[in-house]
């Protein structure tokens, strides 16, 4: 397949400037279309980006990881790619990594490719990789697949499968419901091994807020698989 051609890279970003410019670059030498959603960015993140040869727009939907990538996986639709490449704009994934979730999509034919880190989860922040678990254990139960990181941002997904869902998630909920959604139409997901890059970066996820959103949503997922 040429991917180049077929997939567009889609970054959510909130003030990062540091080093969405490197990003941008190193994505564009194997995805030459790259959507950087900015939201709400009060640094020089949009101008670094754009410089950096991406496509730069300012998020729509409002405030909201979720609402960013909804945009920008919008955006690479109407643009007629067939595939979206999500990443994260803090340096969290590792653009040496794309080519395996692209070969992944080949080999298996999975219409949701989803990066794995927990290969390496000692490099994770304590909370943040219990979290993970935990999480990833209940949407497993729920929906009787083993999803080993249900909450990596690093995924290779199809268009076409996804303009038939419902998804409307704004927030950090976006990783469980587009993984729910895809599995509740019964589309195939595959999990790839990939790097677990973690800085000094200050996370975006406000602990409380986005962990009541979460459960909110889980009580939600729990009320559609009990009623199908």
């Amino acid at each position: 397949m040429d991917w180049g051609a077929a997939c567009a890279a889609v970054i959510p970003c909130r003030n990062e400037a540091a080093g969405i410019g490197a990003l941008v670059e190193a994505v564009r030498r194997q995805l030459p279309t790259v959507f950087v959603i900015d939201d709400g960015s009060t640094d020089a993140t949009a101008g670094l980006a754009r410089a950096a040869g991406a496509s730069v727009l300012a998020n729509p939907a409002g405030p909201g990881k979720g609402a960013a990538l909804r945009s920008g996986w919008q955006q690479a639709y109407q643009n007629h790619f067939r595939w979206a490449l999500a990443m994260d704009g803090d340096g969290q994934h590792s653009p040496e990594d794309i080519p395996a979730l692209l070969q992944c999509a080949e080999s298996t034919g999975a219409s949701l490719i989803c990066g794995n880190r927990m290969g390496q989860a000692s490099r994770m922040p304590p909370l943040r990789r219990w979290v993970n678990l935990w999480m990833s254990r209940r949407l497993s139960v729920l929906t009787g697949q083993s999803w080993p990181d249900s909450q990596c941002g690093f995924r290779l997904m199809d268009l076409e499968q996804w303009s038939r869902l419902p998804i409307r998630a704004r927030h950090f909920e976006i990783e469980s419901e587009v993984l729910f959604l895809f599995a509740l139409a019964g589309l195939p997901i595959r999990f790839v091994p990939v790097a677990t890059v973690y800085k000094q970066e200050q996370s975006k996820i406000h602990a409380w807020r986005d962990s009541l959103r979460w459960l909110r949503w889980y009580r939600q997922a729990c009320r559609r698989t009990s009623v199908r």
